[in-house]
């Protein structure tokens, strides 16, 4: 049986999905922490990071996300790949994608805005937003470090996104989208001047990142190194030796970390029993299931869930 996406569990693009990953005590008046749902604008949310817990995850949205660092720093898993983010930097991530977070600082600060396919979709085509700005892309760096100046100017367009969600004047949808616009546009142009499509690292350190990025996409459907091997163009077994040079982990090893943190979403974020997300992941049955999780994580699939 192979597991098809829509049956994994997201969050959605609603403003209650907040509390899952904060203090709802904190009295916040920026973005939609309390903002009357009349004001609500469809397909989009504008948040600032106060409140946030420790760490959360690891979990999936349906939504795109940009965030900006502007104090603290915290540590972020995206799919296989773990950044640190510190003040002066934006983060991106994109639907169906697996993240954790860690190590929120408490005085982490910053702003971040959701938005689904539709929200733009009068200033780009469907399913062109991967193409129009590369740190939404499979491919691209989902990292930029800005210089004083840039983070500046992408301070002011959170904070102006802000006032037109807050009051209510005509046209404030589309000043909203438009800002938006501006704001990845401003990204972009950095992304670009720092030569992030063209960086030169060397061809294993290339590989490694591809290789990531495609476990990341194809995990559920491709679980073998020949699959990963033959989509990267070299053989398996020099996949899996520049793998263990450069991460000190087997291209396997990379593979069922990917499948235990889709294991993970499902226990923590689902009613599915064990045996059921044990058919749903392609185990053969449950015992395997459970064995797996257990030699990977050291816990039985229940007590993660009931931790």
């Amino acid at each position: 049986m192979k597991t098809s996406a829509h049956t994994i569990p997201t969050y959605q693009l609603d403003p209650s999905h907040k509390e899952h990953h904060r203090d709802t005590s904190i009295n916040i008046s920026f973005g939609y922490h309390q903002l009357p749902s009349h004001l609500h604008i469809p397909g989009f949310e504008i948040y600032s990071t106060e409140g946030m817990k420790s760490s959360y995850g690891p979990a999936k949205s349906n939504f795109y996300r940009v965030g900006i660092m502007l104090q603290g720093s915290l540590d972020m898993q995206i799919g296989l790949e773990q950044f640190h983010v510190k003040p002066g930097s934006l983060n991106f991530s994109i639907p169906g994608q697996v993240h954790s977070k860690w190590n929120i600082s408490p005085d982490t600060f910053g702003y971040y805005i959701l938005f689904d396919d539709s929200f733009l979709e009068t200033l780009i085509p469907p399913g062109q937003i991967s193409q129009e700005f590369p740190f939404y892309s499979y491919t691209g760096t989902q990292l930029l470090c800005c210089n004083t100046a840039e983070i500046e100017e992408l301070t002011a367009i959170f904070l102006q996104i802000n006032k037109e969600v807050q009051q209510e004047k005509s046209g404030r949808i589309t000043a909203v989208r438009m800002y938006l616009y501006l704001l990845l546009l401003t990204a972009k142009r950095s992304y670009e001047k720092q030569g992030l499509e063209k960086a030169g690292v060397d061809a294993g350190t290339n590989l490694v990142t591809s290789f990531h990025k495609l476990v990341s996409q194809h995990f559920l459907e491709l679980r073998q190194v020949a699959d990963y091997a033959s989509l990267l163009h070299v053989t398996p077994n020099h996949l899996n030796r520049i793998i263990k040079n450069k991460t000190g982990k087997t291209a396997s090893e990379a593979i069922d970390e990917m499948l235990v943190q889709e294991a993970k979403v499902l226990l923590r974020n689902t009613t599915l029993s064990a045996a059921e997300i044990a058919y749903q992941l392609d185990f053969s049955e449950p015992a395997a299931f459970s064995h797996f999780f257990k030699k990977l994580t050291d816990q039985t699939p229940l007590s993660y869930r009931n931790q």
